[in-house]
């Protein structure tokens, strides 16, 4: 199998935009518009996100965020080409985050997904991510699902 690298990234480059209207698309097609939480692109600009993209044979195939908030970081746009799933892009993507909250000195990870998102939920588990009560400006929706990682 070809490697994947993953570095920080520009969201407006063209084939991440791409992505990223696929994520938007996919959440507004699942979940009500209050009960998505999904930053636009010019929100990835801002200076507490880090950004970054997995790219294999010179094509971008998943993406992913950390929010840097004062007490935690916080996992976004995390989304893998419908081509790519299944190969451990996504993973490879949440470790890169990971690597960057710890290396911040990031006490825990946060992140907000949605009740549909079955392949989402199992990553995170899997990742070491347990279920916890909503945070930062979150209110408790019946589609929101909020969880955490304790790294420090």
């Amino acid at each position: 199998m070809t490697p994947i690298s993953i570095a920080i990234a520009d969201p407006q480059h063209p084939e991440i935009t791409q992505l990223l209207q696929q994520s938007h698309a996919l959440m507004q097609q699942l979940f009500a518009s209050d009960e998505n939480h999904f930053l636009s692109i010019e929100e990835l600009l801002s200076p507490d996100i880090r950004f970054f993209a997995a790219r294999q044979q010179g094509r971008y195939i998943g993406c992913g965020a950390l929010a840097i908030r004062p007490d935690y970081g916080e996992i976004k746009s995390m989304f893998t080409d419908p081509k790519a799933r299944g190969t451990g892009v996504a993973r490879s993507v949440l470790d890169r985050l990971e690597a960057q909250a710890r290396q911040l000195k990031l006490p825990k990870l946060m992140l907000e997904t949605g009740d549909l998102l079955s392949h989402a939920q199992r990553l995170y588990t899997q990742a070491g991510f347990t279920h916890c009560a909503p945070f930062g400006d979150y209110e408790k929706q019946h589609s929101s699902i909020f969880m955490q990682k304790i790294l420090y």
